[in-house]
């Protein structure tokens, strides 16, 4: 129960909804910033769906406007904070156009939180990274589970604008410590598909794609695989990499497991959720459409890497360095198609 300040980025989004629900229940005063304060009331609402501790104590969530996009307000949601976990970034079910609607709020905004962090004088920044800034744009799989030693090539077959602004992103991130960050410490966590419980009617990407199976959107589910992790294990490890003295300077992979293909997922939804499920499409689309659908499609086209990788990623380090122990991916899962169904998403 330390009750020093925390900062987190984007108290609106799934990952900063969430890690402020696990800070509150460890005794931290928290302060987090939104685009726009007409999203304040927003928090508190996603804070109260949280748990009875973190309700208690919601009312006393501080909310301040700040950009990422623009240098106004960040030297004020900073202050007098002892930690920072910069959660802030887009992830759009869609790719845009132009890679950089992307790529220039997630550099230029985690270089913003990093140098109002220095100026201010806070301990440690978290930043959110992802497995997208660890195992893409390489020629093949590398024989072996990704781990942080990996890094993905921004300039690489198949990488999308997602992919490219979170490398692009992290690296800037510790370019900036290595330059100039003074004493800032800096730690990142780097988490693959991001399942668990939703909160609210705002989704992540990954509870989206689960919507969708819920719902029947598509006659068929997509060839491939993806890792999951719980959203709740993330935002633990997010404060774990917080106040570690071992995490300074590290980042830490965040999955539960092994790889499950979507048809595997699909199957455990029909198995447990009974007839919430029963919309869920168990037919595998073969791969050849992918391809083609692809042309046309960019939702199919964030599909393509995931055609022939496993995407098999450790999380050892965070187990050993941190003693980190994250729920399995089915478990996930299945949180979060619960949580739609409570929320009134899934169509009867």
């Amino acid at each position: 129960m330390s009750g020093e300040l925390v900062v987190v980025t984007g108290g609106t989004g799934f990952v900063g909804a969430h890690c402020i629900v696990r800070l509150l229940e460890a005794g931290h005063r928290v302060r987090t910033t939104v685009r726009s304060m007409a999203r304040a009331d927003e928090v508190l609402q996603l804070v109260r769906a949280g748990g009875p501790r973190a309700a208690a104590s919601a009312d006393g969530v501080e909310v301040i406007a700040a950009d990422l996009l623009h240098d106004d307000g960040w030297p004020e949601a900073v202050a007098g904070a002892s930690y920072v976990l910069h959660v802030a970034s887009p992830f759009p079910m869609r790719q845009p156009a132009d890679e950089n609607e992307l790529i220039a709020p997630a550099r230029d905004g985690v270089l913003r939180v990093l140098r109002a962090a220095r100026d201010a004088g806070v301990r440690r920044v978290v930043q959110t990274s992802s497995f997208a800034a660890v195992g893409y744009g390489h020629a093949a799989d590398p024989g072996r589970p990704y781990t942080e030693e990996d890094w993905t090539d921004p300039d690489g077959r198949n990488v999308t604008p997602y992919v490219k602004s979170k490398t692009i992103a992290e690296l800037a991130a510790w370019g900036f410590i290595d330059r100039e960050g003074g004493d800032l410490e800096l730690a990142v966590v780097n988490p693959v598909g991001i399942f668990g419980p939703a909160l609210g009617q705002q989704l992540s990407t990954s509870v989206e794609l689960l919507l969708g199976l819920l719902n029947g959107r598509a006659p068929a589910v997509p060839p491939g695989t993806t890792t999951g992790v719980d959203v709740r294990d993330v935002a633990d490890l997010h404060l774990r990499a917080m106040t570690h003295p071992d995490a300074a300077g590290e980042r830490f992979l965040a999955v539960a497991g092994d790889p499950i293909t979507f048809h595997e997922l699909a199957i455990l939804l029909r198995e447990q959720l009974g007839r919430d499920a029963k919309h869920v499409p168990t037919r595998v689309l073969p791969r050849w459409l992918v391809r083609v659908g692809a042309l046309v499609n960019p939702e199919l086209r964030a599909v393509l890497p995931q055609l022939r990788r496993s995407q098999g990623a450790s999380h050892e380090k965070a187990t050993r360095v941190l003693g980190w122990q994250p729920r399995s991916t089915d478990d996930a899962i299945v949180a979060s198609a619960e949580s739609l169904v409570r929320l009134g998403r899934v169509k009867p």
